[in-house]
């Protein structure tokens, strides 16, 4: 089922001249299985709202809901019919925009699982409207130069750990860049750091906070250097999503967990022309981050210093370049 936004907006603007003090008016929408989908506005604020009706599935009393920049969702008492009812309600000062996007994304995620059952789709609406909420308070943007380069890093390394022998769904789940992890990937019982570099020589990686390459919390710790060159026939970001997709395609808890972490890297479909430059893949160098291994981290450094980002040369770092399905057997995922 696919619900054109349009579609939503028009009924938005039905509502928007009703006559009542206060409370809710909606017109429905859709219905994806059991759970019924409409389009509201409580008065007299009057903001704009998907309102999502579930039978059966049950929310947490103590589940934290999300709530971002230009959003928030509540639980809501719509009608006395037994439902349970939550509002993805856009704040005053919230693009409508921007706003419109996400609730036409969240209901094209929801259409996918139709099939599903009503506490799957409660995951997938929460799931997605967190991955927004990452993103909003990313900016909401196209994505820098510099971060462009790092997100088609991240998905080599993720299809290469695929391809190694982790399951999608683990490897996808393992994938808290986009979530700001502390290491790009949370493996096991260790973690991986990836760092991308256009540059023919060298490997200059910069290093965010005393804690990214900090051993002591994962184990072991591995950082992944993936070199690119840019070329007018190679992949640009959105071929390496879609290579990605791929991979995982028929599989969906992963291709669902693929699309909310692409929303919070803050990849956005609507985005995609302005992502023009090629990449072809040069190779990879996986180090473990061992005692020799030159960083800073809170241990290191003399008391008193909290903070601090600096570079390292990787091309003349010590350590051998492990093979990535050792350093994935190393830490316990395959």
């Amino acid at each position: 089922m696919a619900l054109p936004i349009d579609d939503i907006e028009l009924a938005w603007s039905s509502l928007h001249d009703s006559a009542d003090v206060s409370g809710w008016r909606s017109i429905s929408i859709a219905a994806i299985g059991t759970c019924s989908l409409r389009a509201g506005r409580s008065f007299p604020e009057k903001e704009e709202a998907l309102l999502a009706g579930f039978a059966t599935a049950a929310i947490p009393v103590a589940e934290k809901l999300p709530e971002g920049q230009g959003f928030s969702v509540a639980r809501v008492d719509l009608a006395q019919d037994g439902m349970t009812w939550l509002a993805l309600t856009r704040k005053s000062d919230g693009s409508l925009e921007l706003f419109s996007a996400m609730v036409a994304d969240v209901v094209r995620a929801m259409s996918i699982e139709d099939a599903s059952d009503e506490q799957r789709l409660l995951r997938v609406l929460l799931g997605r409207v967190r991955a927004w909420q990452e993103f909003m308070r990313k900016g909401a943007q196209a994505l820098s130069p510099e971060t462009e380069l790092g997100l088609a890093g991240e998905l080599i390394l993720l299809a290469a750990i695929v391809e190694a022998g982790v399951p999608g769904t683990i490897a996808i789940e393992s994938w808290v860049g986009p979530l700001d992890g502390v290491q790009d990937f949370e493996l096991g019982t260790g973690a991986m750091e990836v760092k991308t570099t256009l540059a023919e020589t060298g490997f200059l990686a910069k290093i965010g906070s005393l804690d990214q390459l900090d051993d002591s919390v994962r184990q072991p710790l591995f950082l992944a250097g993936v070199r690119v060159r840019q070329t007018e026939t190679g992949l640009n970001l959105p071929d390496f999503v879609d290579a990605m997709k791929h991979v995982i395609n028929g599989n969906g808890d992963a291709e669902r967990l693929f699309n909310e972490r692409l929303v919070a890297a803050g990849y956005f479909d609507a985005h995609a022309d302005r992502y023009p430059r090629r990449f072809v893949h040069e190779g990879m160098r996986v180090i473990e981050v061992a005692a020799n291994f030159p960083r800073l981290t809170f241990g290191e450094v003399p008391v008193g210093i909290t903070r601090a980002m600096y570079e390292i040369d990787l091309d003349k770092a010590p350590g051998d370049n492990v093979d990535l399905a050792a350093a994935l057997k190393k830490m316990g995922v395959i």
